[in-house]
């Protein structure tokens, strides 16, 4: 018996005798689904080879950055890069570029990139790992008057040039004209826990302004190469497929990439839910477990929640496993069942947490753990705000990563918006 199952061990649980948990109906939601690249790897390695033409020499080493997030095909756009690289006749060899994840050490973030299929065989190129740290560049003075200074793990700063792959994607901390994508991996996750934990420590203003004036110190200094960016559309396809010249890293040309990325991400189309069921999260899906794209729950100081939809409850049900008990975001949630809390890895969790600065305070907050999924969900209807005679407007979700679908409770079928309607 795990120590959560031992805690709520012969706990009555005051749940109402004719509280029932609603039958739910799928639902589609109607979502921009532009087509899907048929070739990614092949795409990646002409787009890089046509972007980076003229702008490398023979036997020039690159650093490229790999990071921990799923993104779709993410071998593929890595082993395309790679060989569009080896084609330009530079040296490449992969780092993994994830902040703090993977504990913070060099074999956890090696193990990341195994555990996301990422090897040295399946991308053609050596993988080296290491959170040694070097100060490389300064930002130029910001709005308060402060200079940020700018990092590379060693091994990525002793290479002639560092050259991001990254999804291209909104943030879930601040919000500017460039958020998730390359110029975040360049500045943060390169950067290993101390990039992170300057960037992240900040608020929402902050955390933008410090983004964009580190970039442009970067690239002031020669060490890009460029970068590589994919757009993943709702359903989960890679739709697009973008490379940059060095110069471009921070410019028009990712700020355009951002906001065609931003108009592809579906949010929940209800004004109100009072339970919000959300199947699996993990950071493989957000880099906070749970997106608040799509929940409207940002908790950042500084940092308004959306104004729709309005979440009363949320229950969390399960982690991804390549999450590996790193759960922060869970403070998004309200309710976890003990199998979920069982799980958990407190040391990932906190240091994800102490990286991500003041965005990581209540998103790592421990939820109410339940025995199970049931009275999870019961506590959930139970303390939403509405009267035992009311109808609940629950909505149910795989997760908040690809959201084409949902299952909804008889109230919110009854008054289905515009981009939603029954499944068939």
């Amino acid at each position: 018996m795990n120590p959560w199952d031992q805690l709520m061990s012969g706990v009555d649980l005051p749940f109402a005798p004719d509280l029932v948990i609603p039958q739910l109906t799928e639902v589609t939601l109607d979502v921009p689904t532009p087509a899907a690249l048929s070739d990614v790897e092949g795409e990646a390695r002409q787009a890089v080879r046509q972007r980076l033409a003229g702008s490398l020499t023979a036997g020039m080493t690159v650093a490229v950055g790999a990071g921990s997030r799923g993104l779709t095909d993410r071998v593929a756009l890595l082993r395309g890069a790679i060989a569009g690289l080896h084609d330009l006749g530079a040296e490449p060899f992969v780092v993994p570029a994830m902040g703090s994840h993977g504990g913070a050490t060099a074999a956890g973030q090696r193990h990341v990139l195994e555990s996301l299929g990422i090897t040295e065989e399946s991308v053609g190129c050596e993988i080296r790992a290491s959170v040694e740290m070097v100060e490389v560049a300064r930002s130029a003075p910001m709005t308060d008057g402060h200079t940020m200074p700018l990092y590379l793990d060693r091994l990525a700063a002793a290479a002639d040039r560092i050259f991001p792959v990254n999804r291209t994607k909104p943030h879930t901390c601040f919000k500017g004209p460039i958020e998730s994508g390359c110029t975040k991996m360049a500045v943060v996750g390169f950067g290993k826990q101390p990039g992170a934990a300057q960037i992240h420590s900040c608020g929402p203003q902050q955390m933008r302004d410090r983004l964009l004036a580190g970039i442009a110190a970067l690239r002031d200094t020669g060490r890009i190469a460029g970068g590589l960016s994919s757009v993943e559309s709702a359903t989960g396809e890679v739709v697009r497929i973008e490379a940059f010249a060095a110069d471009e890293i921070g410019g028009q040309p990712e700020i355009e990439l951002t906001d065609f990325a931003r108009s592809l991400i579906p949010s929940l189309p209800f004004d109100e839910i009072d339970v919000l069921i959300i199947e699996l999260g993990g950071k493989d899906i957000s880099g906070t477990t749970i997106d608040p794209n799509v929940t409207g729950r940002f908790w950042v100081n500084g940092l308004a929640d959306a104004d729709r939809p309005r979440v009363a409850n949320i229950v969390l049900l399960g982690l991804t496993e390549i999450s590996e008990g790193n759960a922060l975001g869970m403070g998004f949630a309200d309710f976890v069942p003990a199998s979920l809390a069982a799980g958990l890895d407190f040391r990932k969790t906190y240091i994800n947490c102490f990286t991500a600065g003041a965005a990581g305070l209540r998103r790592s907050r421990m939820p109410m753990v339940l025995p199970d999924e049931e009275s999870c969900i019961k506590a959930a209807l139970s303390m939403c705000g509405r009267g035992f005679d009311e109808p609940r407007r629950v909505v149910r979700i795989h997760s908040t990563l690809h959201l084409t679908r949902c299952w909804v409770s008889d109230a919110v079928l009854a008054d289905l918006p515009t981009g939603a309607r029954r499944a068939p």
